[in-house]
């Protein structure tokens, strides 16, 4: 495991947090799976945060590199990996890392590259979003299948980006047993694509003084033409733009678009 920062109180905390937003599966984990044995390892994923898809993959055999640049979440990662009986030593590699110029020692031999479940929202600026892309060809073998999965909001769902408070969950925390209660803000800027998105979380045991920890994100969305453009723009081949985990053709009213691309 690469690390070089040790984690913050408040960054071990948004990181488990983080588990606690996804305690309700996705649904993507089975297409990651499904591709990966189509392809073979290695595997690249950046902005692998705590490992949800860089572990199950690691179980499933495959040799797999997971790219994080907060040190919190890859502690996370390591925790997860012993546990599930996959050593950040053998098949799963952890490296803290900008994925943004990021440049691995067998780049160019990797046949699944992977930005999953929004993180490509986390770079804030169309070129930087673009660099990411670029980063998954650039480590592709050729043959080797570049994913990356986004969410479509609507016109209601931007509509709510309006500066109010929204209740997102009140759910136990199995680690600690506390009651998180986490309340969000979301702004949106027509202009730029961007959410400016407040998490607020609130725990403790029920009756007493509740712990708050607030997460501040600049959210750039992207759209489906967008992707395709980048893709393309990244010397990939676009072989499928999906509108669900179960690679449904993206039409009216999809509220994903799951890009797999090919390197030549």
């Amino acid at each position: 495991m690469t690390v070089t920062a040790e984690p913050t109180a408040a960054g071990r905390a948004l990181a488990r947090l983080y588990d606690l937003d996804l305690v309700e599966d996705p649904g993507d984990l089975d297409l990651y799976v499904a591709l990966a044995n189509r392809t073979g390892g290695p595997i690249l994923e950046l902005a692998a945060g705590t490992g949800r898809v860089s572990i199950p993959l690691a179980q499933a055999g495959h040799r797999v590199t997971a790219v994080d640049l907060d040190p919190a979440m890859l502690e996370r990662a390591r925790l997860a990996a012993e546990q599930a009986g996959v050593s950040p030593m053998g098949r799963l590699e952890l490296v803290e890392a900008d994925l943004l110029g990021f440049a691995h020692r067998e780049a160019g031999t990797f046949r699944l590259a992977i930005i999953a479940l929004n993180s490509l929202f986390l770079l804030a600026t169309r070129d930087a979003q673009l660099e990411a892309i670029r980063t998954l060809s650039r480590h592709l073998a050729p043959g080797g299948l570049a994913v990356v999965d986004v969410w479509l909001p609507d016109v209601p769902d931007l509509a709510r980006f309006d500066g109010r408070l929204m209740l997102e969950y009140v759910r136990k925390d199995p680690e600690t047993g506390h009651e998180v209660t986490k309340v969000t803000s979301a702004r949106f800027d027509l202009t730029s694509a961007i959410v400016d998105l407040t998490s607020v979380y609130e725990e403790g045991p029920p009756g007493e003084p509740a712990i708050r920890w607030i997460r501040r994100d600049a959210l750039r969305l992207i759209g489906a033409d967008e992707l395709r453009a980048d893709a393309e723009a990244a010397g990939l081949i676009v072989e499928n733009l999906a509108g669900s985990y179960d690679m449904e053709p993206l039409g009216p009213g999809a509220d994903r678009a799951i890009l797999i691309a090919r390197r030549p």
